[in-house]
């Protein structure tokens, strides 16, 4: 990968006005991070949420989540939260397309890679499913296994700041050494944990997990069409009470009864 594609997501984080990025890029900005399309998404949801950069942070302090943890504690949580609010917007965008496109929803994870590939820092906010084309290697899928360690959840780093600070300034090393081993760890499903031999027979049970889930959350939604159907069946009148005093009578003349042809 060329140097600049590496950066690109600085020179994003630099755009004084980032709504001059491409459609094809840009999802949403705020005044301090600005949300874009994964260019190569492992899951069939994928974004990214970077920073902008601004005071106090300079584009060296925001390389990634190493160096930001290196700065004072309560910046670099206060930019955090603000990574945070603007990937539950995201997540709320995603759920709305789930809907739409599938009918149901279903988790999505927000995290960071230990030890990434690109310049500046950013925030995965995506499905979890792993179905994707672009899924194409062992690295790719066990840097976002959601158990291995490689990513960490939003959750988890936000948690490191509440620890003891012995614990925070250990763990905020995010060595390499430690991280870059469990690029190779044997694949393994993050659902069931079953073990697979190469990356076409797992690509090929994520995609069956993901139907059967689609398929349990269909029929959940036949069921439940089916109760609020039947409920609205059974509490429906089948006729008016002559007794009900918001009703108006029925009247039947002797000359014309109720099964009169007239």
């Amino acid at each position: 990968m060329s140097s600049a594609n590496m950066t690109i997501f600085r020179a994003y984080a630099q755009k004084s006005n980032p709504a001059s990025l491409p459609p094809s890029v840009l999802l949403s900005h705020s005044e301090t991070c600005l949300t874009v399309f994964d260019a190569f998404p492992k899951s069939i949801f994928h974004f990214l949420v970077i920073p902008r950069v601004r005071p106090p942070f300079n584009v060296y302090q925001l390389a990634n989540l190493r160096s930001l943890l290196k700065c004072e504690k309560n910046h670099a949580k206060e930019l955090l939260a603000d990574l945070s609010r603007e990937a539950d917007n995201v997540k709320k965008m995603i759920e709305s397309e789930m809907l739409k496109k599938y009918g149901f929803r279903w988790e999505i994870w927000m995290g960071f890679h230990a030890v990434p590939s690109m310049e500046h820092l950013h925030l995965h906010v995506l499905s979890a499913d792993l179905c994707s084309p672009r899924m194409k290697l062992k690295k790719h899928y066990n840097s976002f296994h959601p158990k291995l360690g490689f990513f960490i959840h939003l959750s988890d780093v936000l948690s490191w700041f509440e620890a003891e600070s012995s614990y925070y300034k250990t763990i905020s090393q995010l060595k390499r050494s430690e991280y870059d081993p469990l690029l190779k760890e044997d694949l393994s499903c993050w659902k069931c944990d079953r073990e697979l031999s190469n990356m076409p027979k797992l690509k090929s049970h994520l995609q069956e997990e993901f139907d059967k889930l689609s398929d349990q959350e269909k029929e959940k939604a036949k069921r439940k069409r089916k109760r609020a159907d039947d409920l609205a069946q059974t509490s429906s009148p089948t006729r008016t009470s002559l007794n009900d005093d918001n009703s108006s009578p029925v009247r039947v003349s002797e000359e014309q009864g109720p099964h009169s042809d007239n």
